[in-house]
Order: structure tokens, then sequence, then C-alpha cells
């Protein structure tokens, strides 16, 4: 039997295939900009459940069609949690589970058999090879151990090349729905992010490896770096990122982004999945400089450290006076999760000439709160330990504070934060026993 009799064979309407997700089953669905929307729809609309159906993934974006049927139905089973389930995940209708990014597909492979998973992808080449496309993070995994995989064929779902794919002949059945990609495009950058990319950009160096994520310090940065105009731009730099968005567009269509002097994957830009605008996912479009991979390879901190002068950015809601930095919860309430943080925040310190940094503004709420806190308040988790820490970077500058003291990092982190924190902040640390 060919490929496309094949194919034609495993077609399937969303109703159907909602209908073989069993009373009390296991179902992963991939995310981000890969959410197949259709079939979550049709999931959604089942009634005739007699237990709730877990619904395991990491970031869902756009409406949440499970909110409201948490008591019954459905639960989250959220390996990072987002907008879509955090209200549920608070309220205790949903589950967190605190894992690193690269550890996910081997949850999924050692955990509870899954039942289903609902995958989106590209059309079939002739080959009968879908592309996972915007996000292949946990994918593969989970097409290896489900008992049933049902795929989202999507004509606007970009084909990425890499370790990115799933055959016509691993897949239960296709669903053709053809919907727009989410589109995740940030506001510019403030003028507090300028400031704390111009101290970032100070120490890349030329030819390093950027890890970014979204928003408008990663986008600063990008710009300050790869600009050739502005002399603050690097040469021959590399990307290998758990994320890429538009921010990278400027320096590739620059020509400062070349991966040359990459010691692993040189001259392609390695990522697990994309978020962005609909110029992304085209530029990303069967382009063979891009390399998709799960995240047990790229967030793998022992392969992050391949690559020589590998520069982590990763973002913080606190750090307290000893370095403790708090990433995914406000106090006991979840707010994100562990993503790749704590991968690339190790992977970068194992690497030759690395930089691991935290960057944060070092205000919340338009200056009413420090975000330099002398304790982490109760319940907030803490994603990268005081040992892992290195670069600190808000807007007030930059300190490295590995290998110091207690006493000598609070001296650091007290000069990071907003001035007029720093006297309350000071005495703080003198009741700690932390400054003479």
């Amino acid at each position: 039997m060919s490929v496309s009799e094949l194919y034609a064979r495993k077609r399937m309407r969303e109703a159907d295939v909602a209908a073989r997700v069993p009373s009390g089953g296991f179902v992963y669905i991939s995310g981000n900009a890969a959410t197949p929307r259709a079939l979550l729809e049709a999931l959604a609309a089942r009634d005739d459940l007699e237990r709730p159906v877990r619904l395991g993934h990491v970031l869902l974006l756009g409406r949440d069609p499970f909110a409201g049927r948490e008591h019954s139905n459905f639960r989250h089973h959220a390996w990072f949690v987002g907008p879509a389930d955090r209200v549920a995940v608070n309220a205790g209708l949903a589950d967190y589970v605190p894992v690193h990014l690269h550890e996910i597909p081997g949850v999924i492979r050692r955990g509870p058999p899954l039942d289903v998973a609902l995958i989106a992808a590209s059309p079939p080449d002739e080959h009968g090879f879908m592309s996972l496309g915007v996000e292949c993070m946990a994918a593969r995994a989970a097409i290896e151990r489900a008992r049933e995989v049902y795929v989202q064929v999507n004509a606007a779902m970009p084909r990425v090349h890499g370790d990115a794919f799933v055959h016509v002949r691993e897949v239960t059945g296709v669903v053709e729905r053809d919907e727009p990609l989410p589109e995740l495009v940030p506001p510019p950058a403030t003028e507090v992010e300028k400031a704390i990319a111009a101290h970032i950009a100070a120490l890349i160096p030329d030819g390093a490896t950027l890890q970014l994520g979204i928003g408008g310090i990663p986008d600063a940065v990008l710009g300050l770096v790869s600009n050739p105009a502005l002399a603050t731009a690097r040469a021959d730099l590399g990307i290998h990122t758990e994320m890429i968005s538009d921010g990278l567009l400027a320096g590739v269509e620059g020509g400062l982004i070349t991966g040359r002097r990459k010691s692993l994957h040189a001259g392609k830009i390695v990522i697990t999945f994309a978020m962005g605008s609909r110029r992304l996912y085209d530029f990303l479009a069967d382009n063979p400089v891009i390399e998709a991979h799960p995240c047990d390879y790229v967030n793998d901190p022992a392969v992050i450290a391949r690559n020589d002068r590998m520069v982590a950015i990763n973002s913080a809601l606190s750090v307290d006076l000893t370095g403790q930095v708090n990433a995914d919860s406000l106090g006991t309430q979840i707010y994100s999760g562990f993503g790749g943080q704590l991968d690339f925040i190790r992977g970068a310190a194992a690497a030759r000439d690395g930089v691991p940094i935290i960057a944060l503004p070092a205000t919340a709420k338009r200056g009413a709160l420090s975000r330099v806190v002398p304790l982490l308040e109760p319940g907030a988790g803490v994603v990268t330990t005081r040992a892992d820490v290195h670069w600190v970077v808000t807007e007030h500058g930059a300190a490295n504070l590995h290998g110091l003291s207690l006493r000598e990092r609070a001296a650091a982190l007290i000069e990071l934060a907003a001035p007029q924190f720093r006297d309350e902040l000071r005495a703080a640390a003198r009741e700690r026993k932390l400054l003479g």
C-alpha cells in the first residue's frame, strides 16, 4: 500500500477521535503554538465520561476549552503552567508537576501508560513524514508511549527540519483541519528592559552561542548584539535554545547570527519550539539552518555544555539576599514552572567560557515592590539554587555571585536593587547577620 493510500485510510473526523479517549484515560497534548485546537474542542464536548480524563501537556496557548469542566470530566496534568490552566491549578482542580524540561520525555516514557496522544503536524511529504513544526519538545516520547496517536494535520504548520517528524505509519488517525497558528508578539522593550539588556550585552563575547526566551529583555539583547551598526555588535553568534521568537530574525538577516563558531551543530540554529508571528513561522518553513530536536536533547545540560561560550539568559520573579532564585511561583500560588531555566544555567556553567545569567527588573508593581528580597515569600519555589546561581543582572548592574560568601552576595545584590529599597535590604541583611 502506498503512503498516500495509507494516509487516506487514516482520515477521521474530530468527533471520532474524541470518542476514542477512554473514561479515566491519560492523554498527551502537544502545546505552545502546536496546540491541536480542533481536537481539543471535540474532546471538551464529551459529556459521557464516567471518570475524569487526565490531560498531560507543557504550555497550552489560547483559551482553555476544558475550563469549567474540571470538576467532572477533565483534569490538567501540567508539566508547565500557563494562563490556560493557572486558575485551575491554584484552585486544586488541576495538577502541576515540578520537573526540569529536559526530563519530561523521560517522565512520559517511564510514567503511567498513555492512552492517546493528540499531536499537531504539517501535511505529509511524499515519503509520509509529517513535521511536528513549531513544537517538538516531548511529542516523540508521547508518540512512542501512547496506545493510539492522532494528528491534527494543519497546512499552516511549517515544515521544520531536525529530529521532529512523525510518519503516517506511526499514527492511528489523522484529522485535516487548517487553522492559523497562535501568534505571540511581545510589546517593545521598556526602558528598564533596555538597561538590563545593555548590562547583559557586555557579558557576551564574539562567537557566543545564545539561549534566549521571549519578551522585551531577550529581544533587546538580540537587538544590541546582532545589529552591525552598533558598538555592542558581536560577530558569528550561534543559537542553541529551547525556544525562539521574532527577535531572532533581525540578527539572522543582519548576518551576525551565523553559527560558524559553534562547537556543536555548527551553522545551525537549534531549538525545541518556536513562538512568535507568522513571519517567524514562515522563516522556519523548510529552512535547513533550523534544527528542531526534543527537549531531552536540546535542554540536556550535558549537551548544552558542549557549546563553547554558551550564554544562557533566564528570567526570574525574585531573588533573595543569598542568591536563591524564584521563577515559578508567587508565594504558594503556582505561576509557571521549572521549564528549562536550571537546564541552561547548569549547562552554561559547565561549558567552556560559559556565561549563566539570571535577569530581572529590580522592582515589580510599578516600583512598589523590590524583586531583590530579604527572604523569598513563604511557599515560593527555588528554581535556581544559591549554589547554581552565577550572574544576576538588573537595570542597576550585573554581579557574579558564584564563589562568593553569603555576606559578599548580600552586599552585591543590594547594589543591584532599586535605590529606594537598599536601606531596607541592608537592615534586613544585618538582622540575618549577613552584613556587619
